[in-house]
């Protein structure tokens, strides 16, 4: 079975985030999304709340695509993670040169921990490279439309939570 883990924040998840999930599961028979805990970056929804966001929005994406998909929380080494779940591959979205120049350091630490768990790229669609929940949120905050960015629950979720 190839298994392969998309780790995030995802906070809150994304149509970019849902984009890549969808492209990786042609590659792989689980996907495994890695929610990342990361107690630093003050997340704005709690990790069960990020969790089930993501359990809702590829429940769906698992029945089209017969592709069985888990979120699974963490909170270790990223390689760690991967063994824990018996991932073969990380994958991971690009949305511009900046993210690649981060990602080939975390390419190069990771192979140095482990070099049979490979990483794969995907890039994001051209209409969600943009997107990034930072901004998501930052808009929403302020009281812009994200209806483009986020699906419809994910949309409600910001709007009770911002009030």
């Amino acid at each position: 079975m190839r298994i392969g883990l998309y780790p995030g924040t995802f906070d809150p998840i994304t149509l970019g985030h849902i984009d890549i999930i969808r492209r990786a599961t042609v590659l792989v028979d689980r996907l495994v999304i890695g929610v990342a805990i990361n107690r630093d970056k003050g997340p704005m929804f709690s990790l069960e709340e990020r969790v089930a966001m993501i359990e809702a929005e590829c429940g769906k994406l698992s029945k089209e695509t017969g592709v069985e998909i888990v979120a699974h929380p963490f909170e270790n080494l990223l390689i760690d993670c991967a063994k824990e779940v018996g991932a073969q591959t990380i994958v991971r979205g690009l949305r511009a040169v900046t993210d690649f120049e981060y990602e080939y350091q975390m390419v190069g630490m990771n192979r140095a921990l482990d070099s049979s768990i490979e990483t794969v790229f995907l890039m994001a669609d051209l209409q969600h490279q943009a997107i990034a929940s930072k901004l998501v949120k930052e808009i929403a905050r302020l009281g812009g439309d994200v209806s483009k960015f986020v699906t419809p629950d994910v949309n409600k979720a910001l709007k009770d939570r911002l009030g």
